[in-house]
């Protein structure tokens, strides 16, 4: 039985993973019924790194459930509280805290990914290349937890802000040709980043390019077409090409492995038009993919 076509009911919980100070940081948990092991999905929602919560995609992630996956839809710090790299350390957090609760999510500690959209697309990409970071580690599970790390089976993309500072530059041009969009950006980007320097240290295109050797599981990029705000060519580059075509040929060359699929579809697509059959495809896209990567049979 092909089991990313099994249609499976779910359960929905919200669960404290973390707490800095008084404040407790959720995940939204779907958890699939039946028999597991189910694989993982620890899900980052978009938001310019400063907006959003673990509730605005939920077509999304009772897509996934449905499919057969334990979604685990995170908050996380952002904006200025969670700014670079607290928020990732968050992120990091999470990944091992569903490894260390994997029989009680109905799921195995090999049997994890990472996915998200936008910025949470560019962090879930981060976070899969840097799971041994020190700065990302800095919060340590608690006493007795089993030892598990940060690492992830496959990463799952929709139009990532895969440079951030590419995007920061882009949004300063557009400002200044009077685009509406650009203004919130820009301070967005250093609200959460700080400076350049930090926006180019977390950036998965230029990281690749300097040379770095990262972490490398299998990815999946989807993309709607005319979209400006992540899809646009980097004038101070030498790539010919926009700049998701630009991380996938750095991402190859490297010895990663990754698709590019574009939907014909209007930006944001998922989110906005939940139902439409771009849409439905795209979802089916991620299951597969995600079942691919991460078969849960023995």
């Amino acid at each position: 039985m092909d089991t990313a076509t099994v249609t499976h009911q779910f359960t929905v919980e919200d669960v404290e993973y973390l707490r800095h100070g008084t404040k407790p940081l959720l995940l939204r948990l779907y958890k699939p019924t039946g028999k597991g092991p189910f694989p993982a999905v620890v899900e980052l929602h978009a938001g310019a790194w400063c907006h959003g919560d673990r509730l605005g995609e939920r077509s999304r992630h009772e897509a996934l459930a449905k499919g057969g996956l334990v979604v685990a839809a995170l908050d996380f710090r952002q904006d200025k509280e969670g700014a670079y790299p607290r928020g990732v350390a968050d992120i990091n957090y999470a990944i091992r805290w569903v490894k260390a609760h994997a029989g009680e999510l109905g799921t195995r500690p090999d049997l994890v990914a990472v996915s998200g959209q936008s910025s949470g697309g560019h962090l879930a990409m981060l976070a899969a290349m840097r799971p041994d970071d020190p700065r990302y580690t800095a919060t340590a599970l608690p006493a007795g937890s089993p030892a598990v790390d940060a690492s992830v089976r496959c990463v799952a993309m929709s139009w990532p802000v895969i440079n951030p500072l590419s995007r920061y530059k882009h949004a300063l041009r557009a400002h200044d040709a009077g685009e509406k969009w650009a203004a919130e950006i820009i301070q967005n980007h250093l609200d959460f980043w700080g400076s350049e320097a930090n926006m180019a240290e977390g950036s998965p295109v230029l990281l690749l390019e300097r040379g770095e050797k990262p972490r490398l599981p299998p990815a999946l990029w989807l993309q709607a077409p005319n979209d400006n705000m992540h899809d646009y060519k980097d004038p101070d580059g030498t790539f010919p090409g926009n700049e998701p075509a630009r991380f996938v040929a750095d991402y190859r060359k490297a010895g990663g492995t990754i698709d590019l699929v574009y939907f014909d579809a209007p930006l944001r697509f998922t989110s906005v038009q939940p139902t439409s059959k771009a849409s439905l495809d795209a979802f089916a896209r991620l299951v597969a993919f995600f079942h691919g990567h991460m078969p849960a049979a023995r």
